[in-house]
C-alpha cells in the first residue's frame, strides 16, 4: 500500500533540468531574463502550431514580468496570422509565452491580462518558419 504513493512522488518530483511552472522549487525564485527569447519562442511555437509554415503578419513584444499564478515570471505576447489547414487565412491571433528559468516554457491563448499595454514589433523570423 506504500509503494503507491511513493510511485506517484516519483512521476511527478522535478528532475534538476527541466523547469517546472507549478509546485517546482525550480521556479520559485527570482525569474532571469530570457537571452534567448526570440529562438526559444520559434522553436516553442513551431511544435504549438499545426502547420507552422506560411504564418503571416508575426510581430512580438519583448519580455516583461508579470504575475503568472501568483509568482512572477517573464512573458512575452505575439500577433500572428497562422495558415488554416484548408490553406485560408483568417483572424490575427495572441498568444502569450511564458518563460521559467530564461527559457520559453509554454503558450498561453488567454492573453488579456498578460498582454496588457504589450508594445509589438515586427517578427519575421516566425513567418520564415519551416517544418
Amino acid at each position: 500500500m506504500l509503494a503507491l504513493p511513493l510511485a506517484l512522488a516519483a512521476c511527478f518530483g522535478s528532475d534538476g533540468d527541466r523547469p517546472t511552472f507549478i509546485g517546482g522549487t525550480q521556479a520559485g525564485g527570482p525569474q532571469p531574463f530570457p537571452d534567448n527569447f526570440r529562438s526559444d519562442t520559434l522553436a516553442l511555437m513551431r511544435t504549438y502550431l499545426n502547420n507552422p509554415v506560411g504564418v503571416r503578419e508575426a510581430s512580438m513584444a519583448e519580455p516583461v514580468q508579470r504575475e503568472v499564478g501568483g509568482r512572477q515570471m517573464y512573458v512575452s505576447c505575439l500577433h500572428f496570422t497562422p495558415r488554416e489547414t484548408d490553406g485560408s487565412y483568417k483572424a490575427m491571433r495572441e498568444r502569450a509565452v511564458i518563460f521559467v528559468n530564461g527559457r520559453a516554457d509554454r503558450v498561453v491563448d488567454r492573453t488579456s491580462e498578460l498582454c496588457a499595454g504589450a508594445v509589438y514589433v515586427s517578427f519575421p523570423e516566425l513567418e520564415k518558419m519551416t517544418r
